[in-house]
């Protein structure tokens, strides 16, 4: 006879298999994930931090640093701090007002395309705050994927690597044109004019209006205005990526020049913005998307698509950023002593890479430094090889990003001769040993 002992024990038992089958089903949903590759550039600050050398330098972060190789917090950011102190939103910060995030779009809009541009006024531009340039950036891959399905997007060769994977997970196709040229050092303008006429009609293009990363090489007004004909010649789409505003030649209104000179031959554009450098908000993660439309209609009907996609992705954004970024922005004596900083911002690191060529040419290198101080912006792309750059990082201490750049913010007057110095030993060993190959294979 079967007792209801018996009974609840089989029931436990039986329990108790399907729990250990379930887990081990559970266990199975995620065999297949593998770990991530790492971020090349948090792999350097990591190593960087992890090297007890007095002499390391860190090149790898593409954030602003003062003449100590410290991190910088703007005089307009503390007062603009102190402005916002007293608000009751400051203190509970549940959700960003609508009216600060308006005005920081209005304002960032402004920053962009100018105080005086009529269709400003007239709201013909949808634009959404957004986290940093990162995540404008996002913003538009998505919109892109949503209502231009079939679109696919070319960026300059090379561009910043976070491109890639942000329209990559998007699912978007993307291509490449022809940007740097390797022999010259500088901007292969030929070779991009071909790719962009040779690109089906109405292709979206990502450009970077200054400042270009990672190369710090820009086309010339004369060279942007060509490439403006052929982009109404070919009704192409023109997504310029604004993370250096002010930085590359120190006037934030001549950094925007080339986006102005779009909108004025008649093109629609968007644009991402970024307050992490020219500000030294890195960590509060602000910025702008925004898209030139047709009409007031269309910017409407946009900027709710925007914010919809926005929402799902995050739902609300960072409250502290937008307070700090409006009361800058809206408040001509702030703005005016942002404008000062962000032009001794530039100064300085203009200062280091003269001296850099300098230190070199003092040197005797045998290699032309002249890109040094013809490139722009926060970032020198030296040419350096991965092993010279490994090279580097073993025998002195010096980080960088594996395919050369350097990130002029971190180099100062106090580390500039140690860096010439051990440029010129590793480029010194790599040409010596190119000449006697040569002579080797001509007597041979």
């Amino acid at each position: 006879m079967i007792t209801i002992g018996v009974v609840m024990r089989s029931y436990r038992l039986m329990g108790t298999s399907r729990l250990m089958s379930s887990s081990a089903s559970a266990v199975k949903w995620w065999d297949h994930v593998a770990p991530a590759p790492k971020d090349p550039i948090a792999g350097l600050t990591e190593a960087f931090l992890a090297d007890t050398s007095p002499y390391k330098i860190n090149l790898g972060v593409g954030a602003y640093r003062d003449d100590e190789g410290k991190p910088v917090v703007l005089q307009c950011v503390r007062e603009a701090n102190a402005k916002i102190a007293g608000c009751d939103f400051f203190f509970v910060r549940e959700t960003i007002p609508h009216a600060v995030s308006t005005k920081l779009v209005e304002e960032s809009i402004k920053l962009v395309y100018g105080n005086d541009s009529d269709f400003v006024e007239e709201t013909k531009v949808a634009g959404v705050q957004a986290l940093s340039g990162t995540g404008a950036c996002r913003l538009f891959a998505e919109f892109q994927k949503k209502f231009c399905p079939k679109s696919q997007i070319y960026f300059p060769d090379p561009t910043w690597s976070c491109h890639h994977k942000i329209w990559r997970e998007a699912h978007i196709p993307q291509r490449t044109f022809r940007y740097y040229d390797l022999c010259s050092k500088g901007l292969n303008f030929t070779a991009m004019m071909d790719d962009i006429k040779n690109a089906p009609d109405g292709s979206f293009f990502l450009l970077h209006p200054c400042a270009h990363n990672p190369t710090g090489v820009d086309p010339t007004e004369e060279q942007w205005r060509e490439i403006s004909h052929l982009f109404k010649v070919k009704n192409h789409f023109p997504f310029f990526d604004m993370a250096y505003q002010g930085l590359a030649s120190g006037d934030l209104d001549r950094d925007a020049q080339v986006i102005r000179k779009f909108v004025e031959d008649g093109h629609l554009v968007g644009c991402a913005q970024s307050f992490a450098k020219n500000m030294g908000l890195y960590g509060q993660r602000i910025g702008c998307l925004s898209v030139l439309c047709a009409d007031a209609k269309q910017a409407a009907a946009i900027k709710s698509q925007m914010q919809q996609i926005a929402g799902a992705m995050y739902g609300s954004p960072p409250v502290l950023g937008p307070l700090l970024v409006s009361a800058i922005l809206s408040d001509p004596d702030i703005k005016a002593l942002w404008a000062t900083e962000v032009k001794a911002m530039t100064e300085r690191i203009r200062r280091m890479r003269i001296n850099l060529r300098e230190s070199l040419e003092k040197l005797d290198s045998p290699l032309n430094w002249e890109q040094i101080t013809n490139q722009v912006g926060m970032f020198f792309f030296s040419g350096l090889t991965p092993d010279q750059v490994d090279c580097l990082r073993r025998e002195f201490h010096i980080f960088m990003n594996p395919d050369g750049r350097i990130s002029m913010a971190g180099v100062t007057t106090g580390n500039v001769n140690y860096l010439a110095n051990a440029l010129h030993e590793v480029t010194r060993f790599n040409q010596e040993s190119y000449v006697l190959t040569s002579l080797r294979s001509d007597s041979g």
